[in-house]
């Protein structure tokens, strides 16, 4: 099943993809797509809904992130070995943990905004896991029952404060609008192994990056079970976890950043595509 937010910033409705790719309304059945609908009990009231006996959605079918109220956004550094490589960094022991802001989420589509006086703006598509239900020291066999779906993340991240203002990566990570989300949530069933996912993402039609979940050091289940031993995953947190080679920071013979105007699009098999404009920072007035 695959779940959508459509609509106009901040007034998304609930939607369900069809069989054909179409946008079906769920406001009949649920108000939005909040964490208290991810239970697996609430998803299969939704599942056994025939999408025809749905209306086709209209007005602005811009997608917004496909869950409504994350309480959390946190992210796995460095879980490929080869984009470890290219960081100049150590294959990590443990999984490396870090956040995003929540309220840097955003529809998958919405124009992304390079920082002020940024030079280091950067791409990194990732795998999203959306939890549907707590987890609180879960053993690693059992990680995967708690999670919803999947969903594409573009993990922006701005090198220079990332890496150069101090040690903590969260500062590059979260400015405003850095955390594209979506199209869907594509629930657990749907999707299958989680490690068994092609990605890819694109700059300006430039392939840059071709990966598969396949080889992640850190696996969905681990990272799920990891992270629960030191804080409580609650229905509606999502995790990202981590990009293959390929990005900005890593090109050769030199690294190069996004810049105003660039285009980026990027996409996970079973999950959908994204596509952003990358716009220059201006004053709000």
């Amino acid at each position: 099943m695959k779940l959508c937010r459509y609509g106009t910033r901040g007034a998304e409705k609930p939607g369900l993809i069809d069989a054909e790719g179409r946008v079906r309304d769920l406001s009949a059945h649920v108000a939005d797509l909040t964490p208290d609908t991810l239970s697996q009990s609430s998803l299969e009231k939704l599942a056994v809904i025939d999408p025809a006996s749905l209306p086709l959605a209209d007005g602005d079918l811009r997608y917004g992130p496909p869950v409504a109220g994350t309480g959390k956004f946190v992210a796995i550094g460095l879980n490929y070995a080869d984009h470890a490589a290219e960081s100049n960094l150590p294959i990590p022991s443990e999984p490396v943990v870090f956040n995003k802001w929540v309220n840097c989420i955003q529809g998958p589509d919405d124009p992304v905004v390079i920082p002020k006086n940024s030079e280091k703006t950067d791409w990194e598509v990732e795998l999203g896991v959306v939890i549907g239900t707590r987890a609180s020291h879960v053993d690693e066999a059992d990680a995967l029952a708690h999670v919803a779906g999947y969903c594409v993340v573009n993990d922006v991240s701005e090198r220079h404060w990332q890496t150069e203002r101090g040690p903590t990566w969260d500062k590059g990570k979260g400015f405003p609008t850095f955390g594209p989300v979506g199209p869907w949530l594509v629930t657990s069933d749907e999707v299958g192994d989680p490690q068994a996912l092609s990605m890819w993402l694109s700059v300006n039609g430039k392939r840059v990056q071709d990966g598969t979940t396949r080889t992640m050091i850190f696996s969905v289940a681990k990272i799920v079970a990891y992270c629960s031993q030191f804080m409580t995953l609650e229905p509606g947190d999502i995790i990202t976890t981590g990009t293959p080679p390929g990005v900005g920071l890593g090109q050769k013979p030199a690294p190069w950043y996004l810049k105003a105007g660039d285009i980026v699009e990027l996409g996970i098999e079973k999950l959908g595509e994204q596509r952003q404009e990358f716009v220059a920072w201006a004053p709000k007035r």
